[in-house]
């Protein structure tokens, strides 16, 4: 049960005995601290259970925070991103389409795309590496119309093992020119985003590739 409908649940029954639910949290501190854990247990359960805590994207990329705008990743006009997905590399030679939901036309975003497993992920000693940079991207619109690409796309070359790459949305405080990194390499999207004053990111999305055998794409 969720938090909602743990509170209709026991007002509910505290009414029908004619107890108001503060009047039985006072005379019964126990059922209220069962209550209250209970909530806590779920919204536990609710964040381990996200794809970007059990993909580690929240952690080795970015803290933790609430997705509060809509955003969808297409390759080739019919490969959509989901978390956790494999795409094949030559299936990611073109830049995608990003469409951002939820903003409007003052809402300006940007758009960081990383890879933290290089060179390997048992080893990232390399980690980050840059992909994609897009500013100024209008709420509700696309990044094939609008947006200034500031770092130019990279098609994903994973060599070692399965690399995850993080698609991330910043949402801007207005127009503004964002400072591109001086190298791709040793990228940091949590220094990055605090020295654009960017904040914490609104959405995410990450995709799985490794290298691709003639085997693989049989």
């Amino acid at each position: 049960m969720d938090s909602p409908s743990l509170q209709g649940f026991f007002s509910q029954q505290h009414y029908k005995y004619g107890v108001s639910p503060i009047q039985s949290q006072l005379t019964n501190p126990a059922s209220s601290r069962k209550t209250e854990r209970l909530c806590t247990s779920n919204f536990i359960m609710a964040k381990m259970s996200d794809p970007l805590v059990v993909g580690r994207v929240i952690g080795d990329v970015v803290d933790s925070f609430s997705q509060s705008v809509k955003m969808t990743v297409t390759y080739n006009s019919n490969k959509k991103v989901y978390n956790g997905h494999e795409l094949f590399p030559s299936s990611l030679t073109l830049k995608p389409k990003v469409e951002v939901h939820g903003g409007d036309l003052r809402s300006f975003f940007t758009l960081v795309m990383t890879d933290p497993d290089v060179p390997g992920p048992s080893d990232p000693y390399l980690r980050e590496h840059l992909h994609w940079i897009v500013n100024d991207i209008p709420g509700t619109t696309d990044t094939a119309f609008a947006g200034k690409e500031v770092v130019k796309y990279e098609i994903p070359r994973p060599n070692i093992g399965i690399h995850r790459f993080v698609f991330l949305l910043f949402k801007q405080k207005g127009r503004q020119t964002v400072i591109p990194p001086p190298s791709k390499d040793h990228f940091n999207t949590r220094k990055f985003a605090e020295a654009n004053d960017l904040g914490l990111p609104v959405a995410a999305v990450f995709f799985n590739a490794q290298r691709e055998t003639a085997a693989r794409r049989r």
